[in-house]
């Protein structure tokens, strides 16, 4: 209930901040909110002790398929085409996720980056998914309501926006369950765990797969917002994009993950328009700064606090 009341207090405060932002703020909160969603899933990840550089993947799965029932089918409601795009992540993702719980380190990571850029070939030249051009994904409707112009851009926030707040909360409550902390504990010595009785091959299969989810929803919400999908949504920059917020935020809070991709948005925004050649130059330094005096993320400032 505690988290509930948190995740609902959270988002009528973030909806409220929201009407008064100019369009193109709350465009870019919207964003990071998407893409915060995926990096979410990475920092489950984390918590095991691995890293996946393959995200990517799921992302694209998720936005082409929001953009395929858009386009194919018509169906065209935002929180079904949210959904659709976890839930074709998870078909994706699932069939590897008995082979790479058995890995660790670089592996893992070449592991997922190989599957991800696979994708990346297949999407580029497969003309079913509109090649390397991509294509566009019209307005979406919520629950049968066609959104107004003047303010379609802030209902697709308040969608993200519920949807982050929700996953957030309940990743949460799955880091406090047994099923988290035996991950965690996987991190730092498997073996004693395996002795103990746990599974960590099926603790890592299960955390993929959710990983697999959150990116999937995240790529439905920031294909929604932008309205084009492309194959570089798949491409290892992307993904790459992905990992730098979770290491800002580290694997200790959930609500650093999504101050991370705000702050990735913002620094990327301003950069661009100022600075468009040496934006990556900014964020590698700010980077470095955060690894050097917060080793352990932006999220351990808080839970240093808490404890």
């Amino acid at each position: 209930m505690r988290h509930a009341a948190t995740a609902l207090a959270a988002f009528a405060l973030l909806a409220l901040v929201a009407w008064f932002l100019p369009k193109w703020l709350t465009f870019l909160l919207t964003m990071a909110a998407g893409n915060g969603l995926v990096s979410l899933g990475i920092v489950a990840l984390m918590r095991g002790g691995v890293v996946p550089f393959g995200q990517g993947m799921v992302f694209a799965a998720g936005g082409y398929a929001a953009a395929l029932l858009y386009n194919r089918l018509g169906f065209t409601d935002a929180i079904g085409l949210a959904l659709a795009g976890g839930l074709a992540a998870v078909l994706i993702a699932a069939p590897f996720a008995p082979l790479l719980s058995r890995y660790r380190g670089i592996f893992f990571a070449m592991l997922t980056l190989a599957l991800s850029m696979v994708v990346y070939g297949l999407l580029m030249k497969l003309d079913a998914f509109g090649g390397s051009d991509g294509f566009n994904l019209g307005r979406p409707t919520l629950l049968g309501w066609k959104l107004p112009d003047e303010r379609v851009g802030f209902i697709l926030f308040l969608v993200t926006a519920g949807f982050a707040v929700t996953l957030a909360a309940l990743a949460r409550i799955y880091f406090d369950s047994t099923r988290g902390l035996v991950t965690l504990a996987a991190r730092e010595n498997e073996l004693r765990v395996e002795y103990l009785g746990g599974s960590v091959r099926q603790a890592m299969a299960i955390n993929f797969v959710l990983a697999a989810f959150c990116g999937g929803l995240g790529g439905a919400l920031v294909v929604m917002a932008l309205g084009h999908i492309e194959p570089n949504f798949s491409f290892w920059t992307t993904s790459g994009e992905f990992v730098f917020v979770a290491i800002l935020a580290g694997w200790h809070s959930v609500v650093a993950v999504f101050v991370a991709s705000t702050v990735l948005e913002v620094v990327r925004s301003f950069s661009s328009s100022y600075f468009p050649n040496t934006w990556q130059l900014a964020l590698g330094l700010f980077l470095l700064l955060v690894i050097r005096f917060l080793p352990r993320g932006i999220g351990s400032l808080w839970q240093r606090e808490g404890r």
